[in-house]
């Protein structure tokens, strides 16, 4: 493991894979393409090493030995900020489920094609150092306040425990009150792609970010699904 310092580059990638191949070429084609570049080849130390590192960000093989990917991503969501990208089996739409669940911010399928790795990537980076909220900083509705200058949320005057990627999605909807988002802008916002019309990923942070605002999952009165087209964030329930 190379955990020396280069200025010139400015962010710092841990990827944490077993299949030392992979991991290999993965780490000289980032580090072509500018990253600094940690490797951890199991499971065992990862959660030490994330939480010491404290990584620009994360890339997480689900199947590791020593303990999983999905055990290690839920392990250092409380205290690891930043975003995880989580490399999953192509087909199994399970583990990408499980996967935003635990923490994960997005998911590639295996084998990984490096260039679409390196775009995700980018796009989570952009994401996370330079999401521009449109208008107020600070928006309330009703006992909710969504402060995108410390990028927290609070219901009551109580936090809410939001990963970054949830925070994200919330201010956006929250943001746009009163207007339905389709998923396709919701994914060009979040994720820098196209919706290809089955990606789960989307439904499953509405579905927590209402458990974690009190949004009552069978009726929700703040993110109302619209059928057939996305989601609305009411302004006043």
């Amino acid at each position: 493991m190379d955990d020396s310092f280069d200025p010139r580059w400015q962010e710092h990638v841990l990827i944490i894979e077993d299949d030392e191949r992979l991991a290999d070429l993965t780490r000289d084609y980032l580090e072509a393409n500018g990253f600094r570049v940690s490797l951890v080849r199991d499971g065992t130390h990862a959660v030490e090493r994330i939480l010491a590192l404290q990584p620009d960000l994360v890339i997480l093989d689900l199947m590791l030995p020593g303990e999983d990917g999905l055990s290690i991503c839920r392990r250092v969501r409380g205290d690891y900020p930043g975003p995880i990208l989580m490399l999953t089996a192509r087909t199994d739409d399970m583990d990408q489920v499980l996967g935003l669940e635990m923490g994960a911010d997005d998911y590639v399928p295996k084998p990984v094609q490096p260039r679409v790795l390196l775009a995700r990537m980018r796009a989570l980076l952009r994401r996370t150092e330079s999401f521009e909220p449109a208008g107020s900083q600070r928006l309330t509705f009703g006992k909710m306040e969504i402060d995108s200058a410390v990028r927290e949320a609070w219901v009551g005057g109580e936090r809410i425990d939001l990963t970054s990627a949830e925070f994200d999605l919330l201010w956006l909807l929250a943001s746009h009150a009163g207007r339905v988002l389709t998923r396709e802008e919701i994914f060009s916002q979040l994720r820098g792609i196209k919706y290809d019309g089955q990606d789960r990923s989307i439904d499953v942070r509405v579905s927590r970010i209402r458990s974690k605002i009190g949004d009552d999952p069978n009726q929700p009165q703040r993110i109302k699904t619209v059928r057939s087209k996305g989601y609305l964030f009411v302004k006043d329930t």
